[in-house]
């Protein structure tokens, strides 16, 4: 398989892999045991793979940093980066078993890695849940994981437009009155939740504009 371009954030995508292994293992990785760059290079690739047009390196990237800046709100963050990492590290648009075999992987890997069960089993949880971004009252991790996952959705206008034309593209497949009608469907259901975000911090700061853009979303939408 030829070699794909290398992000620029690279390297530091690489060394904070390495960390938050370490700190959700609880030791540096020795010699009998595999070390995480593999991994990271790994789920690099695939975060990095042609067919995707939103759910990309970028995506990992912002979403990595979001939990940093949601990190005070998870009861273990540490689990939240992983699973931001394994979250869409399977994307193919047709398939509707992407985060199931996402959280396989994530299953897999961690276990190589040393990650002890319960914990492992946290980060596959985890990556489920981005199926509905339906996090309960108690589960301050899955709170932490949706919000920086949906936080897209409260960009300045400009960044949401190519944000929703780099969805469409991804689904270039679908003809355009099926596209319509099927991300149409998605607005309005999270539209009809009654909080997008749930920590206090998403919701002082990108709730109104997130439901700002997603009205317009459904305008420009009706009008095509």
């Amino acid at each position: 398989m030829p070699a794909l371009p290398q992000h620029p954030a690279h390297d530091d995508l690489r060394r904070r892999w390495a960390a938050t292994v370490t700190a959700a293992t609880g030791h540096v990785p020795d010699a009998s045991s595999p070390g995480p760059d593999r991994y990271a290079d790994e789920l690099l690739r695939r975060w990095a793979e042609p067919q995707r047009r939103y759910h990309t390196t970028d995506h990992l990237v912002a979403v990595l940093d979001r939990v940093d800046t949601l990190a005070e709100y998870a009861d273990d963050v540490h689990l939240v980066r992983l699973a931001a990492w394994f979250h869409d590290a399977v994307y193919l648009p047709e398939r509707s078993t992407n985060e199931e075999r996402s959280a396989r992987l994530a299953e897999r890997a961690l276990t190589e890695l040393g990650v002890d069960r319960a914990r492992t089993d946290e980060v596959s949880r985890l990556v489920l849940l981005t199926r509905t971004h339906a996090a309960g009252d108690d589960d301050a991790n899955g709170m932490v994981l949706c919000d920086a996952d949906l936080a897209i959705l409260a960009s300045p206008p400009d960044g949401y437009e190519r944000y929703a034309a780099a969805v469409r593209e991804e689904y270039g497949f679908v003809p355009d009155d099926a596209y319509r009608a099927g991300r149409t469907e998605v607005l309005r259901r999270l539209l009809g939740l009654p909080g997008l975000f749930r920590t206090p911090y998403g919701q002082r700061r990108w709730e109104e504009a997130a439901r700002r853009n997603m009205a317009g979303e459904l305008e420009r939408l009706r009008k095509s």
